[in-house]
């Protein structure tokens, strides 16, 4: 019989099933508490992060600093990226359960992302994850105090890149990450806001004027409508290396310009609440009755669901589904006028921003 090990035998970091050692449960549950206060973070998305978060830094440390490693009592944002296999990720979030695998462990990653906790790159042999930085996580000796937040319209000159940088993070999980670069989306949008100004809004903090939150509103040519009966993937642009973008943008003026493409909306997860929310929508109202002066015959809204935080909000606003096919994006659709009559404090009293897919 082989003798017990004895207790100081350093255990591996890199394993995930020595996570508890380094990172207790007691103070994992901590950190799930606070996130659960995230829209869209359920229980168990909170705990499966939590423990990635730590098994992240803890690896990261024995690969760059490996005196340094101790316990981990607080936890910070990675120092760029680390590697982690889909293998390692299904260890940590399911241990011995029969019911986890790679592969889910793999959905549960890009989810993660999704909801702008993760920054993820593969490069066809390598999956590196890093955790973005998450303030409200941060222990702080000051409080912050809470933002004031205020619509206004897109400057091209300073609010380019980081509403680029906004919407690269929400819309991670429909991006090629081969293709989608800061600049390209910076420059897409610099030439729509020279096109037809009045189209993009951003919702943006009154002390320091960054923006939180983008509104694109795309009048569409008639010619382009077309692209509303195909899955929304063919229509995606900012997010993709299509060359040529295959939705025209009508000109001031034109009579037969009916459609509006709500190219983005979309507000920084950690400004994601309802009062920011409600004042938001009051403020896309406000701008498309202002494009009812340029384009006469408006009626139609369209906006792909991408991001699945979105889901309940769009039911709250009466908007349904073209199509009933299962596809992971999809068309949705509200008359106009419907749109600019709800009071939309009224339409998002019960808003709750966590009717998302329990997974």
């Amino acid at each position: 019989m082989k003798p017990p090990k004895s207790n100081s035998y350093p255990l591996d970091p890199c394993d995930p099933g020595n996570l508890e050692h380094f990172f207790s449960q007691k103070h994992q549950s901590r950190y799930v508490a606070k996130l659960l206060g995230r829209g869209g973070i359920t229980r168990r998305r909170a705990e499966y992060f939590v423990r990635l978060w730590a098994y992240l830094l803890l690896k990261q440390t024995q690969d760059l600093a490996p005196q340094t490693l101790e316990t981990l009592v607080n936890l910070r944002p990675t120092d760029g990226l680390v590697s982690c296999t889909h293998r390692e990720a299904a260890e940590l979030f399911y241990g011995q359960r029969e019911r986890g695998s790679d592969r889910a462990a793999g959905m549960m990653i890009d989810q993660l992302a999704a909801l702008g906790l993760l920054e993820k790159r593969f490069d066809g042999q390598t999956l590196c994850l890093g955790i973005r930085p998450l303030p409200e996580l941060i222990s702080s000796e000051r409080p912050e105090t809470p933002s004031v937040l205020l619509p206004d319209q897109f400057n091209p000159r300073t609010d380019a890149i980081p509403v680029a940088n906004l919407i690269r993070q929400t819309y991670a999980m429909a991006a090629d990450d081969s293709a989608i670069s800061l600049q390209r989306i910076a420059r897409i949008l610099r030439q729509w806001s020279q096109d037809y100004p009045v189209g993009i809004r951003v919702l943006r903090r009154a002390d320091n004027l960054n923006p939180v939150g983008v509104a694109i509103l795309y009048p569409t040519m008639s010619q382009s409508e077309e692209v509303f009966s195909r899955p929304p993937g063919k229509s995606f642009f900012l997010t993709s290396n299509v060359a040529v973008d295959p939705v025209e943008m009508a000109q001031v003026g034109d009579k037969s310009c009916l459609a509006v493409y709500l190219r983005a909306w979309l507000i920084d997860m950690n400004y994601l609440k309802p009062q920011h929310i409600c004042a938001f929508q009051k403020d896309t109202q406000n701008a498309l009755r202002r494009m009812q002066a340029d384009f006469p015959n408006l009626c139609d809204l369209y906006s792909p669901v991408i991001h699945p935080l979105y889901e309940e909000l769009r039911t709250l606003l009466g908007f349904q589904r073209t199509c009933e096919e299962h596809r992971p994006f999809y068309w949705i659709y509200l008359a106009l006028d419907r749109y600019l009559d709800l009071d939309i404090d009224k339409a998002l009293v019960n808003l709750s921003l966590s009717s998302v897919s329990k997974t």
